[in-house]
């Protein structure tokens, strides 16, 4: 029982109630995946229930490794046996296994946001609907919410306003051409897993009696479709552990019902509670600001964390009179805490709102030159070329996916417009064909001309020969083969800019990808790689090894934490958000995600904000957000303007045009203030200024505007 030793001792009563169900409601910092992990270990060990009884559900794939990780530590081989893993993949598991009861093809596919818009716009074309009028996104976002509602396109009330009548048309084709192409959304996911238990008792009962014990993390955030499944899955055995806390219940938008967790008690009756308020990450000083705002939410259950950590630093406090004063106080706040203090870079993380709050402080970095990356930016799987590679690949495993089909038919250029694919699209849902289906029967499409014809029928045997290699090739040698034989490496060979050896670099690390999930099956190897793409996420990608500062929205935030954490753009109207005022059980919201924000800092908490802002084309004087003002001033410091030198600092003028063309040029060599002295190898315009690439011996090369950049001539 090594493993219940280092708990204290609501954490060792989490871990020991075994049976019936259970709400454990864990403070920000209190050890929950240790105690999630401690269960399962004592599960197995203490009451001899095999590993693959075992159910462990997540919101990320990140956190389901770091549990499999913690449990192999504590029960060795015996961890991989259980089941574990977020909401989605899991349903994947069960939709595969059950293709049959849930009437889907066993192979089929994942969309993701940019595909299942894709199909959005495609339908609102065939139902002449004004995109400018009626937004494809709004519509993909109605749909999605019944979805987590576990409403079906036949229930969709389709006789009330206007709106809701659109939507069920829409709702009705969209899902028919998931259907078609064999494919699912991310809602679709766990709602089909819900129908396919309900409809088909003998697979309800199947999982019921495969799962003795399930485990659901960050159960605050699940929405009404993901309770709905592990209501049904505990049904049989009762032995449901929910871990949350309402407290930093911030997913509203996307779905995410608080009274979930809120209810727990009355959902399953008998249900014992165990609250872990034990904080292991901030010092007293964080804790007690954040505890102080928390505490005027009133949709929660009373307790207040603490911890045997010293005080520490109280919560800084700064008001600049601008974005630009504020952003000159973050930078050389982070200079002094990693020249006086010893914190690195990667240490620190600012936190806003919104990303538009990120722009003043990129220019402000990169004047300071501070290295900073943007979490939950722009992904690498959301890049250019990876999405036109996985398009190729998508479209070999599945030809029957259109969006993928229409992405690359003419990716590269093939000689194929859009006159043409119209006509095939005419004469392939004349049919009830694929798009790919339908270069079958080339010859009875009207109006195509010999090169089209040909054209696509090159395309057709292009595809239909990396189908038939599957058997044959590696995974990687097909990546290689798509990249080669389709031509797309040699077009962004022969472009021979920065961009593009960029852009063959990202593919490259692709084939790194690729290699690891080849087993010697392609076509196995592809659909778990394609699969694993699908369900990863951005927190997912996060490097805590990269020496920059991370910028991120409070709501990418969730789950990670940090030495030194800056929360900036505290105004009325940012933050809490406008929408606050009039939204019924907005503001308690926001106030979760203040507490949130707040207690990601471990050592050093750093509130800013400015008297007046331009946001959004518009500038206007501001209040300090009333999060700030329930922070009980015994945890508070002001910081003045006095005490940094920013008295002289003036913005940055926008140069004018042709100012920096005249100063700098390829082949001009360069001082930078921290990457040293390197050579421009290319010069572009960039709204106005000039985008420098320059080539460092030790750094590579690095992009910089020129009027921001901290260089000098030589």
């Amino acid at each position: 029982m090594d493993y219940l030793q280092d708990l204290n001792p609501q954490q060792r009563l989490a871990v020991t109630t075994a049976h019936g169900p259970l709400l454990v409601v864990a403070g920000a910092g209190s050890g929950k995946t240790r105690v999630l992990t401690s269960r399962i270990a004592h599960l197995i060990r203490a009451h001899g229930v095999p590993p693959h009884r075992i159910v462990a559900v997540t919101f990320t794939n990140k956190a389901a490794q770091e549990m499999r990780e913690r449990l192999q530590a504590l029960i060795g081989p015996g961890a991989a046996q259980v089941v574990m893993g977020t909401f989605h993949a899991l349903c994947v598991r069960i939709l595969r296994a059950e293709a049959a009861y849930a009437g889907v093809g066993r192979d089929f596919q994942i969309f993701d946001d940019t595909e299942q818009l894709a199909v959005v716009r495609e339908v609102c074309k065939e139902l002449n609907l004004d995109p400018k009028r009626i937004q494809p996104k709004a519509l993909l976002s109605a749909i999605s919410r019944a979805k987590d509602e576990l409403v079906e396109p036949e229930d969709y009330p389709a006789g009330g306003d206007f709106w809701e009548q659109i939507v069920a048309k829409v709702y009705a084709k969209y899902q028919e051409k998931l259907r078609r192409a064999n494919a699912l959304d991310f809602d679709d996911l766990i709602m089909a897993a819900v129908r396919t238990f309900r409809e088909h008792p003998e697979v309800r009962r199947k999982y019921q009696e495969r799962f003795e014990h399930i485990l659901v993390d960050e159960y605050q955030d699940t929405n009404r479709a993901q309770y709905a499944l592990v209501r049904l899955l505990a049904e049989r055995t009762g032995n449901i552990c929910v871990v949350g806390d309402e407290d930093q219940s911030i997913y509203a938008f996307r779905g995410a019902d608080i009274r979930n967790i809120l209810e727990f008690e009355r959902d399953f009756p008998g249900a014992q509670v165990i609250k872990l308020e034990e904080n292991y990450r901030s010092t007293q000083n964080i804790l007690g600001a954040a505890n102080s705002v928390i505490k005027n939410n009133t949709e929660r259950k009373v307790k207040r964390l603490w911890t045997q950590r010293p005080a520490g630093e109280k919560v800084a406090f700064f008001q600049g009179g601008s974005e630009w004063e504020e952003a000159r106080f973050v930078a050389q706040a982070i200079r002094e805490l990693r020249d006086k203090e010893g914190w690195a870079f990667r240490d620190v993380a600012i936190l806003y709102r919104t990303h538009a709050l990120s722009r003043v402080l990129e220019e402000e970095f990169m004047r300071s030159g501070i290295p900073y990356r943007i979490i939950a930016g722009v992904r690498f799987y959301e890049r250019k070329e990876i999405r036109d590679l996985l398009a190729y690949l998508r479209l070999i495993h599945n030809p029957d996916n259109d969006m993928s089909f229409l992405r690359i038919v003419n990716t590269p250029r093939r000689g194929i417009g859009e006159t043409t694919l119209s006509r095939l699209a005419a004469y392939a849902q004349e049919f009830g064909l694929s798009l790919f289906a339908a270069l079958s029967y080339l010859d009875g499409v009207d109006g195509l001309g010999s090169r089209a014809r040909q054209a696509l029928r090159n395309f057709r045997d292009l595809v239909e020969g990396w189908r038939q290699s599957l058997g044959r090739r590696s995974l990687s040698e097909l990546v290689t083969a798509v990249l080669k034989e389709s031509g797309y490496l040699a077009e962004l060979q022969a472009q021979g800019d920065e961009e593009a050896r960029a852009r063959v670099e990202n593919l490259d690390e692709f084939l790194s990808l690729a290699r690891q999930f080849e087993n010697g099956e392609t076509a196995a190897d592809l659909a778990v790689l394609l699969e694993y793409v699908a369900l990863i996420s951005d927190v997912d990608a996060y490097d805590a090894e990269a020496d920059a500062v991370n910028m991120m929205t409070v709501h990418a935030s969730k789950g990670l934490e940090f030495p030194v954490v800056f929360i900036v753009g505290l105004e009325e109207g940012i933050f809490p958000h406008a929408r606050s005022a009039w939204e019924d059980g907005q503001l308690e919201e926001e106030r979760r995600l203040m507490y949130v924000a707040m207690t990601r800092a471990q050592d050093r908490l750093l509130l800013t904000c400015a008297r007046q802002r331009t946001l959004y084309g518009a500038t206007r004087p501001n209040a300090v957000s009333s999060f700030v003002q329930e922070i009980d001033p015994q945890y508070l410091e002001e910081k003045g303007v006095s005490s940094l030198d920013l008295r002289s600092y003036v913005p940055a003028e926008s140069p004018k045009p042709g100012d920096s063309q005249r100063t700098f040029r390829v082949g001009d060599k360069v001082e930078h203030k921290i990457w040293g002295r390197g050579m421009i190898v290319s010069v572009s315009d960039s709204g106005g200024d000039l985008l420098l690439a320059i080539a460092f011996p030790d750094q590579g090369i690095k992009r910089v505007l020129a009027h921001l950049a901290p260089i000098t001539k030589v």
